[in-house]
Parts: C-alpha cells; structure tokens; sequence
C-alpha cells in the first residue's frame, strides 16, 4: 500500500504518520529527512542539494523528484510507503505519477483557528526538547519542563502572524493537490481534531 498524507502545518500529520507505517509496516519517507539524509551520505545529489540549501535557495524540483526516484527504487519500500511533505504541487504529482503509483491520499481536515491554536501553544524545552502546550499538555509549573526543569520558550515561528502566512502558503500552493488527487478517486477526507487516537481510528476505518 502506498499513501500520502497531506494536511496544514498543525494538522498532526507527523503523529498520524508514526502510527500508519508502525501498524501497516510501510516506510515513512518525509522529504525533509530525505533532504538531509543525502547531503549527509554526500550523494551526488545531495552535495548538489547542500548547494542550494548552503545559499538559503530552495532545491529545485528537479534535484528533489530524483531524490524521491532513487529513494522509492529500493528494495525496502515493498511493502509500501508513506510519502510525507511531498509531494507539494499538481507538478510535483505529475512527475511523481510517472514512476510510482499512490493508493490512496489521507488529508488531514482542521479549521484553521484550531491549528493557529495548535501552533501558538507549543512550548519547547532548549535542553532535552521536550514538547507542551498551554492548553493539551501543559507543564506541571508553569513553563518549566517536567522532565528537566529548565524553562520553555516559545519558537520564532510559532507566533500568530507567521503561522497565518504559513497556513496561507499552504492553502495556496498545496490544497489545489487535494482536488487533483480527488478527480483520481484517491482522497481519504479524516476529521483531524479532536483525541489523537479517535483520529487514528478514523484514518484505520478509511483505510479498511
């Protein structure tokens, strides 16, 4: 079996993720971790990448599809995989139809009040980097972490005005991949709020 997950930044997709690949024995391929696997390995294709990144530029979606090429050509994905953060575009999709076939597509549904909320209550911890939040799983004393006692502090990019650029940026480049996906018959639509676990259960029925 071989999905996608799509969903806003706070829609939960790395959790939802975990859990797919874990009960169903795919490989979670995230593009990101792809990204700084290869320049790591110093592949060609990521000395080039590291290129791009080294300049503050975007890596092309040439350099990008032919990571994602090499990397579903391996014989560990033969039971399936879950593509996450790619890909982005209709572009991207078509290219990536060309040599790999999707089942089906999970997208993650969530007002965006509720995300921007998600976001802005996350407290990180600089030491151990443990994660809260003021309102789902706050700390016992008040931004100080449970684990080690140091105190929480809150990402640059978690603030209301960057994270309505993000959810914008999305909606504008990414949620048209929803429809195309949709005209395949391949969308799964999971309502993603509420208990982690209830959205799991919604995702394993869709799923069957």
């Amino acid at each position: 079996m071989n999905l996608i997950i799509l969903g806003p930044p706070g829609a939960g997709k790395g959790t939802q993720a975990e859990q797919i690949v874990k009960d169903y024995g795919l490989v979670h391929i995230s593009t990101g971790d792809l990204l700084r696997q290869q320049v790591a390995d110093g592949t060609d294709l990521g000395v080039k990448a590291k290129g791009y990144m080294d300049e503050g530029k975007l890596v092309p979606d040439q350099l990008v599809l032919d990571m994602m090429r090499n990397r579903l050509s391996r014989n560990d994905v033969g039971k399936g995989y879950l593509l996450d953060g790619y890909p982005r575009s209709i572009e991207q999709a078509r290219s990536l139809g060309e040599f790999a076939s999707i089942d089906n597509v999970i997208n993650l549904v969530v007002d965006p009040s509720v995300l921007v909320r998600r976001i802005t209550g996350r407290r990180s911890c600089p030491k151990c980097k443990a994660v809260f939040h003021v309102e789902t799983k706050p700390p016992a004393k008040d931004n100080v972490c449970d684990n080690c006692g140091t105190e929480l502090f809150q990402r640059d990019d978690d603030n209301e005005d960057t994270v309505t650029k993000r959810l914008n940026t999305y909606r504008e480049q990414t949620e048209p991949l929803v429809e195309y996906y949709r005209s395949e018959g391949k969308i799964l639509d999971i309502e993603g709020e509420g208990d982690i676990k209830d959205i799991y259960g919604r995702i394993r029925s869709a799923l069957g």
